[in-house]
């Protein structure tokens, strides 16, 4: 084959060509993304029972659902959030590689086998199920810079101009707009005044359902008619009310003296807001937050450019004094770890063109291994349309690893040649000859690399999709650079190289003494594997040692699944006293606000007061704050990453702020995978008990929880006792005075929280229509006093004869797991404790604590590094590489004894790696545990070099020793010469800044640490292995021949 192509240079260099424009077309249409599609699709569905409290929407609203939906298929678990608003969601995360269409049809077929058990209210007002993620994928915010606009302006301009375009953009699941509620016709009554006047609400309501209806009224002149119609008509009728006047003369009722009485003689009409539980602000100032939700699957960097340009759009046609402004935008990590990567793939080529120089000594030689890294680099991109894989961080980040990897075939062969050509050979003989010798280690090494990850194809779910994107991009490029070291090194070889001629002048000098010291070191390399040799079971015992060292090391490091890095941005989450009021909530906004305003590192940030992302319900004691930091660059310098600034912020937040729990936190490590970074914890009553029982378990369990020391702050959003009122009602005397008991309760509901009436049209769109008390007459439970309701004897009968305010507790909002109440317990981490510890921590004091009615599981990041865990361990994972490397070899060699000596070198850089991320302080994570999966087979091709010509020597007639000792000298210098190439290539990666700088630091770390103890100490014993090995297999082999051909016994 590399015959061929030495005579035939062009069509090698036209192959070489051609898979490079392959590649550049490829790379020209792929999406960019920071992780490859790892995300679980989720579905959501929303019901709203207008009025009902937490229990209530859990036990009528929520209970019947998700005894449905339990085990639809695909499902990884479910979970539901029952607020006292009225408002139940429930949130079904699905497996990943599963189709978010499908999920959602899915879930609602699942859905329509409940329905008939909901209560009619929540059918009337709709059931919505769409694809969602828990955290935005960006926040547009849009505000008045001179104030000339209120909230609710700000808010509604966006409801009616905004929402609607935006969710047409490709790759938006859902918008949610914060800030104000939606347009509402609100009737504000007075109960004294009804009382008066004698009328009631189920009047008011009745009259406003029987004239603000869509009245159709057919057509004059249809068919069928007798013959001779000339003309057909349509009739239109008096519809659905459109303005607060048209609503002010509904009739309420018609007085004997013929008199009207009118809606608006009883009620304050206004176009108002639906609900007025949320405040959005920019900065400190009145905002409309526009928040938009990535669809599962989708680009996220398309996704926010398109919706960036939808903006600049639409602000052709924003009035006066009204401007946007983009406050948080999680792409930024992308394009700036995406970045980073390229510098770091461009310094990394630096450093390998720099070790080869100096090795090779010669810019001919030099330049084809440069040659060949972008065909490999570049023709890998080519393979990954066919595959569906992104421009994602692990690409990029394999890209940067193979730098130093495919350079090595081609250092291999030109060092090769260069020697035949110094033993007097012609360039062409002198390829020829190197090709012969060197093909078949090639060949070997480039199988193993790619042996060394098939087994991470049959890693399911997450793990899996981070591993096979990493695998594949390294093995594509091995691949073609295997091709390259076959057919364009050999042509370029033959055509370039010539016989070298001693530099003068300061290079020559360098480069003399360079040679004189390597030639020294490669004496005393030889003469040291010779003593090792003689003293084998020395070193054998030696290698064992450290093989134990590195498993001790290695079961001491703390684990974790992926690493949280700085995204640009943090959260925020503020949780008052219960039932503190919004004005009270508001009030110590604005002080988290300053201090954010007068902190080193923040560009700005968005507070929502009235809703917390952790428990994703609105309550008056909650508000949450997206924190938007400057730019990497800017930050850097001064020292002011992510988790500083964080740490700083909780600080003065304890100092400042002692009225209220205020914490700052990280984002998940992945997008679209939970709300917060940390350990999530559910704490489940598989029992079905009571509020109080669980209540009571899980303050028992934060308490043991406190006493740990992985923890800076542990919190739970289930809040079992929210100072509530519970009006009871004596249904006896309710009976007795002859009133009906649903006006008893929906005069309740009206008044006190609000009664949906019916729909308006105006704007274009579709809104609702409320009735509720004047708010002087709600502050209070003596309030009840002023409400009436009428017998059935017409008379007005107050509302306290037969109702009861008593003071009581319960949730202000439930949880539900998996068809369990809970409770979400949200465990901080000091900066020195990874998750898996934490996760480790719960799970311990769990079982000390908790008693057999009690469950747990996980949500978001934390669900998935636990089924991780629980998965196909790294362990396995390992030793099936370790399996598919010995398989490959021993189908290569012939032999069984002979890849033992390859793989005896695999334990010392395992012992490298663990000392490494020890010394840094990093995690065994997914990212180290890839570098593992590398290092088996890079250390195993080092040691191929030797064992391969020390194989053939040894095959030629010399003795086993001399044989081991003859490979060691031949191959030293292109060994340390591909690996200081890598070890350079990959420093880059374990100094790096920046966005996503923490992956890089572990993965650099664990294969830099790794390669280098291969380099400088494993290298020693790959001789020592090769001679106890092959001289362990020619004595069995005399064994065998001193016994007889057939039967009977040996001779004596």
């Amino acid at each position: 084959m590399s015959r061929f192509f030495i005579d035939r240079p062009i069509v090698s260099m036209v192959i070489s060509i051609l898979m490079t424009l392959l590649g550049v077309v490829s790379l020209a249409g792929l999406p960019i993304a920071q992780f490859p599609d790892i995300a679980p699709p989720e579905i959501q569905l929303t019901a709203t029972y207008v009025g009902a409290d937490a229990l209530t929407v859990e036990e009528a609203v929520s209970t019947p659902i998700e005894q449905q939906m339990s085990g639809v298929d695909g499902m990884l678990y479910m979970y539901s959030t029952n607020a006292s608003n009225g408002i139940g969601t429930l949130r079904v995360n699905f497996e990943v590689g599963t189709d978010a269409n499908t999920d959602q049809i899915l879930t609602q077929m699942r859905y329509q086998q409940a329905e008939s058990q909901l209560p009619t209210q929540v059918k009337e007002l709709g059931v919505t199920i769409k694809k969602s993620t828990t955290s935005p994928l960006a926040l547009f915010s849009v505000y008045s810079p001179n104030e000339t606009y209120d909230a609710e302006f700000l808010a509604n301009y966006a409801y009616i101009n905004i929402n609607d375009p935006m969710t047409r953009v490709s790759g938006v699941g859902q918008v949610n707009i914060f800030g104000s509620g939606q347009y509402a016709m609100r009737f504000w009554v007075e109960p004294d005044k009804l009382a008066q006047m004698k009328i009631t609400i189920p009047e008011i309501m009745d009259a406003l359902q029987q004239q603000n209806a869509v009245n159709p009224a057919g057509q004059i002149g249809a068919e069928p008619i007798p013959a001779g119609q000339q003309f057909t008509y349509t009739v239109r009728a008096q519809g659905r009310l459109k303005t607060p006047e048209e609503f002010g003369d509904v009739i309420i009722r018609a007085n004997p003296d013929g008199s009207l009485v009118t809606l608006k003689d009883v009620a304050r009409i206004q176009l108002g807001a639906q609900n007025y539980s949320v405040i959005g602000r920019l900065d400190g100032k009145p905002a409309a937050i526009v928040a938009i939700y990535q669809d599962p699957g989708s680009n996220a960097i398309d996704t926010m450019d398109q919706a960036t340009a939808l903006m600049e759009q639409l602000k052709t046609r924003f009035p006066a004094d009204l401007d946007y402004k983009i406050s948080l935008d999680t792409t930024q990590a992308v394009r700036e770890g995406m970045k980073e990567i390229v510098i770091t793939l461009v310094e990394a080529l630096a450093l390998v063109i720099f070790v080869v120089f100096i090795f090779l000594q010669g810019w001919r030689a030099t330049l084809i291994p440069l040659l060949a890294v972008p065909v490999a680099l570049v023709g890998t991109f080519a393979i990954f349309p066919l595959l569906g894989f992104t421009i994602n961080t692990l690409s990029l980040l394999g890209l940067v690893l193979a730098i130093g990897i495919v350079v090595d075939d081609a250092i291999v062969v030109v060092e090769a040649v260069e020697k035949n050509i110094e033993g007097g050979l012609e360039p062409r003989d002198a390829t020829l000859k190197a090709m012969s010798e060197v093909t078949a280690p090639i060949v070997g090494t480039t199988l193993i690399l790619i042996a060394v990850f098939v087994p991470t194809a049959f890693i399911p779910g997450i793990t899996g999709r981070l591993y096979q994107q990493f695998a594949v991009t390294i093995a594509v490029s091995v691949l073609i650079s295997s091709f390259n070291a076959l057919t364009l090194s050999p042509a370029l070889s033959a055509m370039l190289l010539r016989p070298r001629k001693p530099m003068r002048g300061p290079a020559g000098r360098f480069f003399a003494w360079f040679n004189k010291t390597f030639d020294r070191a490669t004496d005393g390399y030889v003469s040291w594997s010779e003593f090792l040799i003689h003293k084998a079971k020395f070193a054998m015992l030696f290698l064992a040692i450290l093989g134990g060292i590195g498993l001790f090391l290695g079961s001491r490091l703390p684990t974790g699944f992926v690493p949280e890095e700085d995204q640009g941005y943090l959260f925020a989450n503020i949780q008052l006293p219960d039932a503190a009021s919004m004005e009270r909530t508001d009030e110590v906004s604005q002080l988290v606000e300053k201090i954010l305003a007068e902190t080193d590192g923040i560009e700005g940030y968005n507070t929502i007061v009235g809703f917390s992302m952790l428990s994703q319900v609105n309550t008056t004691y909650s508000a949450f704050l997206f924190i938007t930091l400057e730019p990497w660059d800017v930050r850097d310098p001064k020292g002011l990453e992510a988790k500083v600034i964080a740490r700083k912020l909780n600080q003065q937040f304890a100092r400042k702020i002692p009225e209220a729990k205020v914490v700052s936190f990280s984002p998940p490590a992945i997008p679209g995978i939970g709300t917060s970074g940390g350990v999530t914890f559910v704490l489940e009553d598989i029992a079905g008990g009571s509020v109080e029982e669980l209540a009571a378990n899980t303050d028992k369990f934060i308490k043991e929880l406190e006493k740990r020391p992985e923890f800076f702050r542990v919190s739970t959003t289930f809040i079992p006792d929210t100072p509530q009122y519970f009006a009871k009602v004596d249904r006896d005397k309710v009976l007795k005075q002859g009133v009906a008991l649903k006006d008893v309760y929906q005069t309740l509901q009206a008044f006190m929280g609000g009664s949906f009436v019916n729909y308006f049209n105006r704007f274009g769109r579709t809104w609702q229509v409320y009735l509720q008390a004047e708010g002087e007459y709600r502050t209070k439970p003596s309030d009840i006093s002023n409400f009436y309701v009428r017998n059935s004897n017409a008379e007005m009968v107050p509302l306290e004869t037969f109702v009861t305010m008593e003071r009581s507790f319960g949730p202000e909002f439930t949880l539900r797991f998996n068809g369990h109440r809970a409770a979400q317990i949200n465990g901080m981490l000091w900066p020195w404790y990874s998750s898996g510890q934490g996760m480790a921590a719960f799970e311990e004091v769990f079982e000390q604590s908790m008693p057999p009615t009690m469950g747990y599981g996980y949500m978001g990041m934390s669900y998935q590094e636990k089924v991780a865990a629980e998965g196909v361990s790294p362990v396995v994972v390992f030793g099936l590489s370790l399996l598919a490397v010995f398989l490959i070899l021993a189908a290569l060699y012939e032999s069984w004894a002979l890849p033992i000596s390859v793989l005896l070198a695999t334990p010392i850089a395992i012992f490298g790696a663990f000392v490494g991320l020890l010394a840094r302080m990093l995690v065994n994570d997914v990212y180290a545990q890839i570098g593992l999966v590398l290092l088996v087979g890079m250390s195993a091709k080092n040691a191929i070099l030797i064992v391969e010509f020390a194989r053939d020597k040894l095959a030629a007639g010399e003795t086993v020793e001399k044989a081991a000792l003859d490979g060691a000298r031949l191959r030293l210098r292109p060994i340390m010469m591909t690996a200081f190439s890598f070890i350079l290539g990959v420093m880059p990666l374990v100094l790096a800044t920046g966005s996503g700088a923490e992956a890089r630091h572990i993965l650099g770390t664990a294969v830099m640490s790794g390669m280098l103890a291969s380099s400088l100490i494993g290298i020693f014993l790959v001789p020592v292995s090769f001679y106890v090995v092959e001289s362990w297999r020619e004595r069995r082999e005399a064994r065998n021949q001193s016994l007889p051909s057939s039967g009977g016994e040996a001779k004596p």
